[in-house]
């Protein structure tokens, strides 16, 4: 045992490798090896001899194993040693260029929009993009007759000759998502919903597939004053500009009434837009206070609690922020397109630290 101890030690200090380590280890303590060799003879030993063999040989294994974490310790340690000489950072070198990956608008102006509800005591809430046309349409006081759901306008899901459960259609506005809110959440509620909807309808300024944003308030006392303050609020900060003048037009909404088309005023002097200054007009996004019809929907007695609501596309205004002159150019996975109107990854916005850096 002293010669088994005296070889393996040996080898173990001299290993200069992980991989020669577990060779080593193999050939010594393994299933195979000499030290398990010898312990299935102290089956054919005396009593006497077992008394001494057997806490020598465990004394070896033990040993020996010992030597092995070791050396293993020591090896990783010079490794890392090794890698820290190796790879090392000179912080007086100049910046790295701007990668080439970027920030879509759409992700952006999302977080800038969600950025600045938060600071009015909005929460996200989301919903299923295919829903059923009782969500999309029903619940939201539009009527059967309705053009909005011809197949000319909205997508139908398709379905099985005799199967009798309502259409699914994928989603025409992110109001499905405020129902569902109501439905879970009750009142009060203080929500927005983003997310990607889908219309049958394709040019410069309509795209299959675009992104909403929509707001739901719901208390006891809210009114259409409410609505316009937090309209201004956020035209400001989205704008970053001081002041705005917003002009509400009535309108029609199924679900909501009254009904109230909103307009900033801003001026295109020399093709660029310019908020809350110049003669000009510029619809943005629909609003109004919430429809009863649409409150018992969602399992609120709207004899007791009323609230406005709100929408816009995030595309739109992404458009009217950023200069971007095609709405289908957000969606052409075009790389020149994206590094140019594109944000950088480390770009979060914040009403402290700036939206749009």
């Amino acid at each position: 045992m002293d010669d088994l101890k005296q070889k393996y030690l040996g080898q173990i200090a001299n290993a200069a490798d992980e991989a020669a380590l577990e060779t080593i280890r193999v050939a010594a303590v393994g299933k195979k090896g000499e030290v398990a060799l010898k312990m299935r003879e102290l089956g054919k030993m005396t009593p006497e001899e077992r008394q001494v063999a057997g806490p020598a040989l465990n004394a070896l294994k033990d040993e020996i194993n010992s030597a092995l974490s070791a050396k293993k310790a020591g090896l990783a340690d010079a490794a890392l040693d090794a890698r820290l000489r190796d790879e090392w950072l000179d912080v007086t070198l100049p910046a790295r260029s701007r990668s080439q990956g970027t920030i879509h608008p759409v992700s952006q102006v999302s977080e800038e929009v969600t950025a600045i509800f938060a600071e009015m005591g909005f929460s996200v809430a989301e919903g299923p993009r295919i829903d059923t046309d009782w969500y999309n349409f029903d619940a939201l006081n539009i009527p059967g007759h309705h053009p909005a759901r011809a197949e000319m306008d909205t997508f139908y899901m398709h379905r099985a000759e005799g199967d009798n459960r309502p259409p699914h259609v994928l989603r025409t506005h992110t109001s499905p998502v405020q129902i569902r809110s109501m439905e879970t959440m009750g009142a009060p509620l203080r929500i927005i919903c983003p997310g990607g909807v889908y219309r049958a309808d394709y040019d410069q300024t309509h795209t299959p597939m675009f992104h909403q944003v929509e707001g739901l308030a719901i208390d006891k006392d809210i009114s259409m004053a409410h609505l316009k303050w937090v309209l201004e609020e956020f035209v400001k900060a989205y704008f970053e500009v001081d002041g705005v003048d917003l002009r509400f037009r009535a309108s029609h909404f199924p679900f909501t009434e009254p009904s109230a088309e909103v307009d900033i005023r801003c001026s295109w002097e020399g093709g660029t837009l310019k908020v809350g200054e110049g003669d000009d007009w510029l619809e943005i996004l629909g609003s109004g206070m919430v429809h009863p019809n649409v409150l018992k929907a969602g399992g609120i007695d709207p004899e007791a609690w009323q609230g406005f609501a709100f929408g816009m596309g995030i595309d739109r205004i992404a458009m009217l922020k950023y200069g971007v002159p095609d709405l289908r150019a957000f969606f052409d996975s075009d790389l020149r397109w994206l590094r140019h109107y594109g944000f950088a990854a480390l770009d979060q916005p914040t009403l402290h630290g700036g939206l749009s850096r």
